[in-house]
């Protein structure tokens, strides 16, 4: 079995029939997001079933819902808060919030995490509260 180096080889080049994917979240590119910025790997998937985002939270996260994904935050680095509805938790590294649709949410703090989107991000399902009428959306638990 010949042994490949992820971190620098074209893994869809090297094996494009292959039932998995590799990806170096260092070697992405930041992209701005509500929270601060993000590097989102497997977002090319033609299934959208997940995507994983690596996070640098800012202290300015914007709240914000999604109507038909779930999240799943887990922190890294650092501590803060999380808002749920309305509702501040303490948050701290290995900790796990699930973040169900409907549920406006944002960090607060300076923290790093894995955020991982279920099904796969979709930037036409990242709403505000000024974009929609706060009926139509049902809340998530805050506890």
């Amino acid at each position: 079995m010949k042994k490949q180096n992820a971190s620098t080889v074209d893994i869809e080049e090297l094996m494009p029939d292959k039932r998995f994917k590799i990806e170096n979240l260092k070697q992405l590119p930041s992209q701005n997001c509500p929270c601060g910025l993000a590097k989102r790997a497997f977002t090319e998937e033609p299934e959208k079933t997940a995507t994983i985002h690596l996070v640098e939270i800012s202290q300015d996260a914007r709240a914000h819902y999604h109507k038909r994904t779930t999240e799943i935050y887990y922190i890294l680095e650092g501590s803060g808060q999380i808002e749920l509805d309305g509702e501040l938790f303490n948050v701290e590294p290995h900790m796990t919030v699930m973040i169900k649709p409907g549920c406006r949410h944002r960090a607060v703090g300076k923290m790093k995490i894995l955020n991982i989107p279920v099904p796969a991000f979709d930037p036409n399902d990242e709403f505000f509260d000024a974009e929609t009428d706060l009926t139509e959306i049902s809340k998530c638990p805050s506890k």
